[in-house]
């Protein structure tokens, strides 16, 4: 997300349906990292599907860094969740 000490921010409309990693600014101040399958993006405001089911939506105005990430690798047998 960094490049060169700058935030950058690379997923557009296109990345619907893809793994993402998104910071983005928080009301009161700050920042916080969301990682998820992006499932909407729509009139500004792209939902978010997390690793344990739960969705986010998150303006796009909000978002300050994002980029495309792999996927999540597929469990071995007898790992614990």
């Amino acid at each position: 997300m960094h490049l060169r000490g700058r935030l950058v921010h690379r997923i557009t409309r296109d990345d619907v349906g893809r793994r993402v990693s998104l910071r983005i600014t928080l009301p009161e101040g700050g920042f916080t990292d969301i990682v998820g399958v992006v499932e909407s993006w729509s009139e500004g405001i792209l939902t978010v599907r997390r690793r344990d089911e739960s969705t986010v939506e998150v303006a796009e105005n909000a978002i300050v860094a994002s980029r495309v990430v792999p996927p999540v690798p597929p469990r071995r047998r007898g790992e614990r969740p």
